[in-house]
């Protein structure tokens, strides 16, 4: 997952929050609501997670000072050397997609943040996980989630896995626009986030922020991460026991399904919620 090292970033479409801000890491205060109008995130476990720790009392997160992206990262070749400018040259590509494949779309930032944050949907953990923000229209991560993704999901990680991630909460972003992200139930709607993500990874060197196509290897770290993050996985691991009536995100095989979809393709219109779901 090489950037053109020449190719010029625009580090303004994402932001550095730095972290702590005195929230606690311990649920959601705020208000924070969980799909519908709320917060959109990558993972189920979420709920497991607020569900164990409301009222724990756990202590602030220490603060960390933001980065200054727009000195940090300015070229591709910043995007090889530095997570946080690799994010900057993904979110760079991506939203050059797809304001290029749909008239409607209008740039989201993403927002870098560590322990918590508060956002236009309320506040938040990092125990959300990634998450798309309806009410500021804005994606949210915390860069140690891509840690948890491989110590506590299971999932190989790498770079390309950080892509699929992103990509997919881009891809919730281009459902608000379209006005299809509270038009369907939470799994196709989760689907259709995952079939994008599979889309962008198709046409990414169509936007000239890379040497050339993702590799077989490159795709399979996605397709691992979309696997790790299945309710399925999830509640065996988490409850030992799996509920498919429960599900709110796809198994591990729908997600992997849904993701190679949008990857074989490379068109939108091959994601339909009705065929995902």
């Amino acid at each position: 997952m090489d950037f053109r090292d020449q190719v010029d970033l625009d580090p303004s479409q994402v932001e550095d929050a730095g972290g702590g801000g005195g929230f606690s890491g311990g649920g959601f205060p705020g208000g924070m609501i969980i799909g519908g109008g709320g917060i959109v995130s990558l993972i189920a476990l979420v709920l497991v997670f607020v569900l164990n720790n409301v009222g724990g009392g756990t202590e602030p997160a220490q603060r960390r000072p933001p980065s200054n992206l727009a000195e940090q990262c300015q070229t591709g070749k910043d995007a090889d050397q530095s997570e946080r400018c690799r994010v900057v040259g993904v979110v760079n590509s991506i939203q050059d997609y797809w304001k290029r494949e749909i008239s409607e779309y209008r740039p989201s930032k993403t927002v870098l943040y560590s322990g918590g944050v508060r956002t236009g949907c309320g506040a938040a953990s990092s125990a959300a996980g990634p998450f798309y923000c309806p009410g500021d229209q804005r994606v949210y991560l915390d860069l140690s989630f891509f840690d948890q993704l491989h110590s506590e999901f299971g999932a190989k990680g790498g770079p390309f896995a950080q892509a699929y991630v992103i990509a997919h909460e881009y891809g919730h972003h281009v459902q608000d626009l379209l006005g299809d992200l509270r038009s369907g139930s939470s799994v196709p709607i989760e689907l259709q986030a995952d079939c994008y993500a599979g889309v962008w990874a198709r046409n990414a060197v169509t936007t000239g922020f890379y040497e050339k196509p993702f590799t077989k290897a490159e795709i399979s770290e996605a397709l691992d991460a979309a696997a790790a993050i299945g309710d399925d996985r999830i509640q065996q691991r988490t409850r030992g026991r799996i509920d498919p009536e429960s599900f709110t995100h796809g198994s591990s095989e729908q997600r992997d399904a849904a993701f190679q979809r949008g990857y074989e393709n490379g068109a939108p219109a091959d994601c339909e919620q009705a065929d995902l779901g």
